[in-house]
Order: structure tokens, then C-alpha cells, then sequence
């Protein structure tokens, strides 16, 4: 995951790194601990873009710089399939060339930061419900939802506080929220949480007033839980598809290296992103449906060959992705280990089942030695941990007010503060930095409106993003 915490071995070598460049301008420390810095979290909503305002900015804009700066009672466990201790091997093939990737040479050059508001505890994540108020809601790490009004006033009274079920700190604690597309009628919201006492990582489903204005801790039902080996390495993302499914983000499980040997087995949850149906009728022995479509489900591509919650695999933290609301496009910020941070781009065309290669493979690089014998789908971009040690995935900007970012996909890095933009054309980019934010980035979000947002955890602000001309 990205580095939540307070003082990890990764950040402190990120912060040397930092410190060199400033003041001898020297060069490249290399990263090798374990778990990346705290997650950041920001559901992604598909619905099309609304003509409601953005959120007003209440402070001056940030300064940035063109080049980066170097949870009740506790829920009975929801049916599902058990941690093997073996895992399985999954299919491999022939390995597939590296595709060189192509400097980033347009879209905006400087970006910069304009606050909404402070006040916030450890924020990790931003979505909008959809329904037309204009409301951003922050889910804290600690266990409160916060609710930001349209015209960007921090409401004092939480949406909903789970804190006395969660397990919160460093890479644990409310990882992630994502409001039902219909929640304006049907007031369904969803999240995942590390469970108080033993960790065991949570997803529920809770019910909101008739107003919207909160929901009610005691309505929460658990669709899914998984054990907890390690602290770190959760994932965190919720998101809603085009296809009304909804995505869960499971890191491999923690420790270093992925010692689980999660990230290429297909019969565990670890190290993957799900798809369930929370609409249709529970599949036998668990609170959700399963999507036939799915890769490994019956009217999939290779059915049984997998767990049938599977939709993509070979992940070691996919803290933060998001859908394009204009192409249906999955982009995946998957969190590295000692050099290399990546950002996967599936096509909305897509049956599901691709490999991202972990552990075999950090970014393009071979990580094990089974590098050579895993087919693994290329990422759409890499950054080396000279810019930074944990990605925080983002959006493709598609709102109105900044017609020059329109189209680009941008996303930061938690560590250093670097807000990085790729185009959503071609193949492989080399991401340009635009951005030195000095913000610890846990997570971007977007409004109904399409404009972009990130929250910054150690200073708990919440920042709109825009061009800087």
C-alpha cells in the first residue's frame, strides 16, 4: 500500500532522498524495505458527468514546481473461500516484450493545489454518492466518514463513524467507501475496513437515512471477509463499474516479497481485484452474486480455473484505481516493492483474467525468478523510486473547467509528493511530473462534475487540483 505511516523505513528513505537533491544535488537512493507507505482512498464513480459547481477553494493555491522534488460487534465472517497455504500455480505462457515507453510531451506542464479545507483526521480516500448534492464524503482512516457540502464547508457531524470496529493505523484502519449508483433512491453505500482485534479484512454494506444526510452504524451487513495475515498490503479500493459490479482491491496479503506466493495463485482473494454482483441473488453460501462473466466463473473464459471473485490478478497493492467515466477504462495504481511503482490500464472491452505479473515481475522489471515463465500484461507506465516509493492512482480528468487536462490521467505519489499525468492514448508513457506538491498524497477522488481532488494525510487537508497557468 501506500505509506500511511507515521515514520515506515520506505518514506524515511524517500525523505534522505529528498534532503540530497535539495542540498547537494545529488542523485538516487534506492528503496528496499517492505510495505509501502499508507493507502489513500477515493472510490471511483462511473456516472456521467453532472452540471453541478465544483467545490469553492477557501485558501491561496499551493506553489508547485514542473519537476518532482527527488470499525459494532464484530461481524461473523461472510462465506467465502478459504487462505490456502499452498497456493497454486496459476497458468503461465510464453513471456511477451517490453514495449518502450514514450515521454510524455503534452497536456498541462504545471499543475497546482488549491485548499477546500483542513480539519480532517488522517484522510485516505474521497468519493461523491452521485445523487446531485454536490457532497464529497472522506472516509478517515480512524473509522468516520466526513461529508464536505457543495460550497466546501466540512460538516461537524460524521456521515457515519464505524471506529469502534476498526483496526486503524499504518495500512489499516477505513480503507475505502463506494456509494451504490443508485443511492439517490435505494440509499446503499458500501466499504471495507480492517476489523477490530485480528485485522480481518471487511467489506459491508450499510444503509443511509431516507434523506441521505447519514447512515446508521447498526445497519451494517458483511458481504465478505478474508483473514489477515500481515498488517500491511490491504489494498483498499471500492469502485462501482460501468457494468453496475462492484470492484474490490486486495493487496497480496504483506510481508516482503509476497511471501504468500498470493500474487500468482488464483485460489486465494489476495493479491487480486474482485467483481461481485451485489445486486442479484447470493450465490450458494455467500452474501453476494457472482457476475457469470467473470474469468473464472461458469460463462467465463476459463471457468473453474480460478476463484470465480476474480476479474484480474499478479497485484501486490492496488491501493487506488478508478473507471474513465467517458471509456469505461479500469486504470490500477499498483503499489511496488523496492524500485519500481506502476500504473495498469485494463480496456473496458476487457473479459477479465489479466496477469499483472507480481511476483514475477515489479513494473517491466523481473523481480523472481519466475519472470520468464509469466506472460504478464505490461504497465501503461512506471516511475523508478528516485521520484517517490508508493503510487496513489487517480483519475482521467474529464471535467469542463480545465479544458487542458482534459483526457490525461493523472496521480501522485505518496512519498514525495510528485503529481505525475500520462494521455489515455497510446500504449506505454513515461510519466511527467507537473507537480511538487509537499503534500503526503493518500488519495485523489473526483465530483460529480468531474473535477479532481486529493486528500493529504498527515496535514488532513482536502485540495481541488488544477492547471497552473
Amino acid at each position: 500500500m501506500p505509506s500511511w505511516l507515521p515514520v515506515p523505513a520506505r518514506l524515511a528513505a524517500v525523505g534522505a532522498t529528498l534532503v540530497v537533491l535539495l542540498v547537494a544535488a545529488v542523485a538516487v537512493i534506492f528503496v528496499t524495505g517492505p510495505p509501502l507507505p499508507t493507502p489513500s482512498p477515493g472510490a471511483s464513480h462511473s456516472a456521467a458527468p453532472t452540471a453541478s459547481e465544483a467545490l469553492p477553494t477557501t485558501s491561496a493555491a499551493v506553489s508547485t514546481a514542473a519537476s518532482p522534488s527527488a470499525a459494532a460487534a464484530s461481524p461473523s465472517p461472510s462465506p467465502t473461500a478459504a487462505q490456502t497455504a499452498a497456493p497454486t500455480a496459476a497458468p503461465t505462457a510464453a513471456p511477451t516484450a517490453v514495449p518502450t515507453a514514450s515521454p510524455v510531451s503534452t497536456g498541462p506542464t504545471r499543475l497546482k493545489l488549491a485548499l477546500v479545507t483542513g480539519g480532517l483526521s488522517s484522510p485516505i480516500g474521497i468519493v461523491n454518492a452521485g445523487d446531485g448534492t454536490g457532497r464529497l464524503f472522506i472516509n478517515e482512516r480512524g473509522g468516520r466518514i466526513r461529508v464536505i457540502a457543495a460550497n466546501g464547508t466540512l460538516q461537524a457531524a460524521p456521515f457515519v463513524d464505524l471506529s469502534d470496529r476498526i483496526l486503524a493505523g499504518g495500512e489499516q484502519g477505513l480503507l475505502g467507501v463506494a456509494f451504490h449508483p443508485g443511492f439517490e433512491a435505494n440509499r446503499r453505500l458500501f466499504v471495507y475496513y480492517t476489523h477490530l482485534g485480528d485485522g480481518t479484512m471487511t467489506v459491508s454494506e450499510l444503509t443511509a437515512s431516507a434523506d441521505g444526510a447519514n447512515a446508521d452504524p447498526a445497519s451494517e451487513r458483511v458481504l465478505l471477509t478474508f483473514p489477515d495475515q500481515y498488517s500491511n498490503h490491504n489494498g483498499g479500493q471500492l469502485a462501482f463499474g460501468p457494468n453496475g459490479y462492484l470492484y474490490i482491491g486486495f493487496g497480496d496479503g504483506g510481508g516482503g516479497g509476497d511471501p504468500l506466493g498470493s500474487g500468482q495463485s488464483l485460489q486465494t482473494l489476495l493479491g487480486k481485484i474482485l467483481r461481485i454482483d451485489v445486486n442479484g441473488a447470493h450465490a450458494a453460501g455467500k452474501q453476494y452474486a457472482i457476475p457469470a462473466s467473470n474469468p473464472y466463473a461458469s460463462g467465463g473464459i476459463s471457468p473453474g480455473a480460478g476463484l470465480p471473485e476474480i476479474w484480474a490478478y499478479g497485484l501486490r497493492n492496488p491501493w487506488r484505481f478508478s473507471f474513465d467515466r467517458a471509456t469505461g477504462d479500469l486504470y490500477i495504481g499498483d503499489v511496488g516493492q523496492a524500485n519500481w511503482e506502476e500504473i495498469d490500464r485494463q480496456a473496458a472491452s476487457s473479459r477479465g483474467g489479466e496477469n499483472y505479473g507480481w511476483n514475477a515481475r515489479e513494473g517491466n522489471h523481473c523481480y523472481s525468478s519466475a519472470c520468464e515463465e509469466v506472460d504478464a500484461v505490461a504497465p501503461l507506465a512506471e516511475y523508478s523510486h528516485d521520484l517517490g516509493c508508493s503510487v496513489s492512482g487517480g483519475y482521467v480528468y474529464r471535467g469542463s473547467a480545465q479544458p487542458a487536462l482534459r483526457g490525461f490521467y493523472l496521480f501522485g505519489d505518496y512519498c514525495s509528493g510528485t503529481i505525475f499525468t500520462i494521455p489515455t492514448t497510446g500504449s506505454v508513457h513515461t510519466p511527467k511530473a507537473v507537480a511538487s506538491t509537499g503534500r503526503q498524497i493518500s488519495s485523489f477522488g473526483e465530483a460529480e462534475n468531474g473535477e479532481v481532488y486529493l486528500v493529504d494525510l498527515g496535514g488532513g487537508g482536502l485540495y481541488r487540483v488544477l492547471v497552473d497557468s
